[in-house]
C-alpha cells in the first residue's frame, strides 16, 4: 500500500466514524482532518468536495443494498430479517444516508434524494407486497421509521444487541 493509499484509508476511518457521531452535516473536512492529523488541504486533496468522501463510504454498501432489494426471501419474516441485518451491519452508512431522507420526497432527478427515496419505497414494497391493505400498509412504514430511527440513536451500542433487539422488534411490528 502506498503513503497515499495508506492517508485515504485514515481518512475514510475517521470519516465513517465522525460522520456516525456527529452526522455528515455536523462533520467538516477540518474535524476529519484534526482526527487524522492532516491539514484540511491534506484531507480536501484527496476528497474535494466533501460528497466524493460520503460516496465512497457508501460505495461498499451498494452491493448489499441491490442484494437485498434483488433477493426474494420466503415471506416477510425472513425478508424484515435481512433488513435488519443489512442495516445494522452498515449502520453508519445508514446514519449518514438516514440524514437526507426527511429531503428525499421533494429531491429533484439525479440527485442522491432521489436515489434514497427509491430505495425506501423498493423496501417498502418488498414489506407491504403487493397492493397492501391500510394495516400492512401501516405496518410496513412502521418497520422502516423504527430501523430508521434506531440506527441513528444507538451507534454506541454493540451491533449483536441493536440486530437483536431490532430483529425482536421489527417483527413484532
Amino acid at each position: 500500500m502506498t503513503t497515499a493509499d495508506d492517508t485515504r484509508s485514515r481518512i475514510l476511518a475517521a470519516a465513517r466514524e465522525l460522520f456516525a457521531e456527529r452526522g455528515y452535516a455536523g462533520t467538516s473536512l477540518a474535524d476529519i482532518a484534526a482526527a487524522v492529523g492532516l491539514t484540511k488541504t491534506a484531507v480536501a486533496y484527496h476528497f474535494h468536495p466533501k460528497d466524493k468522501l460520503a460516496a465512497e463510504l457508501i460505495a461498499p454498501a451498494a452491493e448489499d443494498m441491490l442484494a437485498l432489494l434483488g433477493s426474494d426471501p420466503a415471506g416477510r419474516p425472513a425478508f424484515v430479517e435481512a433488513l435488519v441485518g443489512f442495516t445494522v451491519r452498515h449502520r453508519a452508512v445508514m446514519r449518514l444516508l438516514m440524514e437526507d431522507i426527511s429531503g428525499a420526497d421533494h429531491a429533484p432527478p439525479g440527485s442522491t434524494g432521489e436515489a434514497i427515496r427509491t430505495f425506501r419505497n423498493e423496501l417498502f414494497a418488498k414489506l407491504a407486497g403487493p397492493d397492501p391493505d391500510a394495516e400492512t400498509r401501516l405496518r410496513s412504514w412502521a418497520v422502516l421509521g423504527a430501523l430508521q430511527g434506531a440506527i441513528v440513536q444507538t451507534m454506541d451500542l454493540p451491533e449483536k444487541q441493536v440486530h437483536d433487539t431490532l430483529l425482536r422488534a421489527a417483527l413484532a411490528i
